[in-house]
């Protein structure tokens, strides 16, 4: 998507957005929490790491977390968030030429891949720093839901930009499930889960028609769990 780090211009309104919101509160961030398992004292890396929700919620749980994202703001309000943690402004388009191999148990790498270009290199060096039997859980829009909002074939792989209803910017690639689990293999992943999450029945009364949605459509994301394939 460019040298330009989108969510930079507004970080802090992600922020206030992401803490307690529907979408991520109570739909994205338990799903993929629920996939990386029991993390105490298990060194996590925070792929894209936005403004820390994810970081605070791991090191609560026992993990040694490290991580990094495009914007500098959205780093700024991390370590701020988890000063615990070690944090870096970092482009996925880059390798990750601080951290050597097999040195993180975990990988989360939370709605981000479709902000990235070269999507099988990143993943490759996410499959490069995991431990033997590490897990790299990932979530991404659901492609139906894509679809549906965007018409088109359903199999190409291209750039939209959008305007969310807050008045953000955003491009990112739009591409079938089957890209997805393609550029896992290639990598060197297998996948091991995919869930297509609901979210939690106490975020009821916070949206009911986004809720009410959500638990009966395919419209919202989707979360993966992959393993180092051990034969490559």
């Amino acid at each position: 998507m460019g040298p330009d780090p989108q969510y930079d211009a507004f970080a802090d309104e992600f922020l206030e957005h992401a803490r307690d919101g529907l979408f991520n509160a109570h739909y994205d961030r338990p799903a993929c929490l629920d996939l990386l398992g029991d993390v105490a004292g298990r060194t996590v890396l925070d792929a894209a790491c936005g403004p820390g929700l994810y970081a605070e919620e791991l090191v609560a749980r026992g993990a040694r977390v490290t991580g990094f994202d495009h914007s500098p703001r959205m780093v700024e309000l991390c370590r701020q968030r988890v000063p615990s943690g070690e944090f870096r402004v970092h482009d996925l388009a880059d390798p990750l030429g601080w951290l050597p191999d097999d040195s993180v148990d975990l990988v989360v790498f939370a709605l981000a891949l479709e902000y990235v270009d070269d999507r099988v290199s990143a993943l490759r060096e996410l499959r490069r720093v995991l431990r033997p039997g590490g897990a790299l859980v990932l979530s991404r829009p659901h492609p139906t839901g894509d679809w549906l909002r965007h018409g088109g074939s359903y199999f190409d792989v291209r750039v939209i930009e959008e305007v969310w209803s807050k008045g953000w910017r955003l491009r990112y690639w739009l591409a079938p499930l089957e890209r997805t689990c393609e550029e896992l293999r290639a990598a060197g992943f297998l996948l091991e889960r995919l869930l297509e999450p609901r979210p939690r029945p106490e975020a009821a009364d916070l949206h009911r028609e986004d809720y009410q949605r959500l638990c009966r459509e395919p419209t919202g994301f989707l979360a993966l769990r992959a393993v180092p394939d051990p034969r490559r």
